[in-house]
């Protein structure tokens, strides 16, 4: 069974198509299976911007580690009026824009730390719980 454990925010770029924007995001944390940890990416882009740098599914986070994330718009979603051409994102969505990823590469605190520094702070309240 998988556990919620964290949720943090940070500061990292977009890029599509090599153009590059500030951006904020949240990353979750939860426990996967066996030693290995499940972080859910999360972050808000707006239509317009990405439509003129030539979007249609998916972009790059840089996130505050200077790890390279991609990551995608849901063209599955009916409710944002974006679900044209086969899932791609146009004019008729959302004026704001959720671009998610899922990252299970992290098999140990180090690795989740190193990729993730978002979490530091997670690690430090839990050592002063014990």
């Amino acid at each position: 069974m998988e556990k919620h454990l964290v949720q943090a925010d940070g500061n990292g770029v977009i890029d599509v198509n090599g153009q590059v924007s500030p951006v904020t995001y949240t990353v979750s944390l939860k426990e996967g299976r066996g030693q290995s940890y499940e972080v859910g990416i999360r972050l808000m882009a707006p239509r317009d911007w990405l439509l003129q740098r030539g979007f249609s599914r998916d972009a790059v986070l840089v996130s505050q580690s200077g790890a390279r994330i991609p990551v995608y718009h849901d063209g599955a979603n009916h409710h944002d009026g974006g679900r044209h051409d086969g899932g791609r994102l146009d004019s008729a969505a959302a004026i704001s824009i959720k671009l998610t990823a899922r990252d299970d590469s992290c098999t140990s605190e180090a690795d989740l730390l190193g990729k993730y520094p978002e979490f530091d702070g997670f690690r430090a309240a839990a050592a002063a719980r014990f």
